[in-house]
């Protein structure tokens, strides 16, 4: 058997899976299993010698015409054996003649022949042969050279390893910080601006009350009245948002009804739709019992609810519709809409905690898309998913994908699905 040796360049197209491989820049100018394996051949005099990284699909192979590569066919877990927690293999050694036949009958000829075992951490990241056909014996000496010469190696790829690791990690704590700042802007400018009408309205009444009929004062008071709603709703979002980021958040799945947080979710919200001319239906089947934290998922719904309220259609044929169907052993809850929709683009930002200012509802309602991040964040909680699927101008489904009740026992009580009506309501009304 011949060896298939590969340029490195448009041969080894599988490169990008060769991790170690590239950070020792095996495709740069900086190549250095290239000078590794040369220098190691010039310490011991061999015409011939093979790096092969654990779990990478090429072996790199070196010798006077350059660095070329061939495509792994051996086992690593079957190549230690040969090795047997010794870190070197030569003609003293016991299995020496079958790890010789080994390399022979992949394609590796030779009459003489060194092996090291490359360690980290105790295990073994790869195997560096040196070999050639000449017929004298290395000296012990050179072995004992070229095995601290070997092992320096792995000095370096922890070395760079670490390098990447720290890099990948500044990397994100960058784009983190972004995002943190990002989002206190956004934050920043929607608290600042219906503060600006809060005052100026305030100030209005203040001072120009004797010159105001009852209708403009109406208007003032419902004005601040829905000013102060959204923006105590926004400020009840962020606090939750950052109880949520810093851990405070305590998870405590118990087996429940989902038909009970749907019926508090839309015995609460069921005002709001009604004053949009909204039908708000819960076909979410009494019996349907999850496995999740109750509070975290009756929030999960409320934000969701309030969003697909949000962006209904007030002409008398918007629906809200709320359901549930088992798929294996998850639940799978759907609220469709028949609202305004959504572009891909709002799509794939969706649940991205890289804020930006959201579009009117279709009574002016205005929100940050904070509720959304909070959901995602309280599924993943719960061991769930969330998705949703939308097109514009034809409304939008969210999907969520709960653990199903594991057992009969600990199902929530009427008492305590009563007291969890009583909290959301405190929630949503202010």
């Amino acid at each position: 058997m011949v060896l298939q040796l590969l340029e490195i360049g448009s041969q080894t197209e599988l490169l990008a899976a060769c991790r170690l491989s590239l950070l020792m820049g095996v495709y740069t100018d900086d190549n250095r299993v290239e000078d590794f394996l040369k220098f190691a051949r010039g310490m011991i005099g061999t015409d011939s010698a093979i790096l092969a990284f654990k779990d990478e699909p090429y072996i790199w192979y070196a010798s006077e015409n350059g660095l070329k590569a061939f495509l792994a066919q051996t086992d690593d877990d079957y190549l230690d054996t040969f090795f047997e927690n010794h870190s070197r293999i030569d003609s003293c050694s016991e299995n020496y003649p079958a790890y010789s036949a080994y390399l022979k009958q992949l394609g590796v000829g030779h009459r003489r022949m060194v092996a090291f075992d490359l360690k980290y951490n105790q295990a073994s990241i790869g195997k560096v042969m040196l070999f050639d056909d000449q017929t004298e014996q290395f000296e012990e000496k050179q072995l004992k050279i070229v095995e601290e010469f070997v092992q320096s190696l792995v000095n370096i790829i922890q070395l760079r390893v670490e390098n990447a690791e720290l890099k990948e990690l500044y990397e994100q704590q960058s784009a983190l910080n972004f995002s943190k700042t990002k989002f206190f802007q956004i934050i920043a400018h929607d608290l600042r601006a219906p503060f600006h009408g809060l005052l100026g309205f305030s100030e209005v009444l203040a001072q120009e009350r004797g010159t105001l009929d009852d209708s403009s004062i109406q208007n003032i008071a419902d004005y601040l009245h829905d000013t102060t709603q959204s923006t105590y709703n926004l400020l009840e979002s962020l606090l939750n948002w950052a109880m949520a980021e810093g851990g405070r958040f305590v998870y405590h799945p118990i087996n429940f009804d989902l038909n009970q947080s749907a019926k508090i979710v839309c015995d609460v919200l069921n005002g709001l739709a009604v004053k949009k001319n909204i039908r708000l239906i819960n076909d979410v089947a009494i019996g349907t019992k999850v496995n999740a934290d109750i509070n975290m998922m009756t929030s999960v719904i409320q934000n969701l609810v309030s969003n697909a309220l949000k962006f209904t259609h007030t002409d008398g044929r918007g629906s809200v519709r709320l359901a549930t169907e088992q798929i294996g052993q998850q639940i799978l809850l759907t609220i469709q809409d028949t609202g305004l929709g959504m572009s891909q683009a709002q799509i794939d930002d969706l649940f991205q905690q890289k804020l930006t200012v959201s579009i009117k509802g279709t009574a002016g309602e205005r929100g940050t898309g904070l509720g959304l991040v909070l959901c995602k964040r309280f599924v993943d909680l719960n061991q769930g998913e969330i998705s949703v699927t939308s097109k514009e101008g034809e409304g939008t489904t969210f999907k969520v994908l709960l653990p199903a009740a594991t057992s009969s026992h600990h199902v929530l009580n009427v008492d305590a699905a009563s007291h969890e009506q009583e909290c959301l309501a405190t929630q949503v009304n202010g």
